[in-house]
């Protein structure tokens, strides 16, 4: 395989892809889209103090969530459940759910799907 011809596989933090939300921000790492993966997406939401994401689910694709900064509250259909720095939520395809920032900073959340091509119904797709 030439160098051409390899896939590209390594990313820097410079070709991150970057979505500004009202609420904060999407930053995307791998992807379908992206052209790094075939199998999987990654990234980072930061939402922004007293901000949160909009109710949505992934008809195509399980979430992972872990919480990197800040603290949150997360809805799982008609559930809430606060979470800090280092815990963690896995969400089936079909879940209802989102984020809001219950904190005076930043809160910055990993992100992983089990597909590379990601969808997202509701408020935010």
């Amino acid at each position: 395989m030439t160098e051409n011809t390899r896939p590209r596989t390594l990313r820097t933090a410079a070709q991150h892809v970057i979505e500004p939300q009202p609420w904060g921000r999407l930053e995307w790492y791998v992807s379908g889209a992206i052209g790094n993966s075939e199998t999987m997406t990654t990234g980072k939401c930061v939402l922004d103090p007293g901000q949160a994401n909009g109710r949505h689910w992934h008809p195509d694709c399980d979430e992972i969530l872990m919480v990197l900064t800040g603290s949150i509250v997360h809805t799982w259909n008609d559930e809430e459940f606060p979470m800090e720095a280092g815990d963690v939520i896995s969400i089936p395809r079909g879940v209802i759910h989102n984020a809001r920032n219950v904190g005076d900073t930043q809160a910055e959340l990993a992100i992983a799907f089990s597909s590379a091509h990601r969808t997202a119904e509701g408020a935010e797709s």
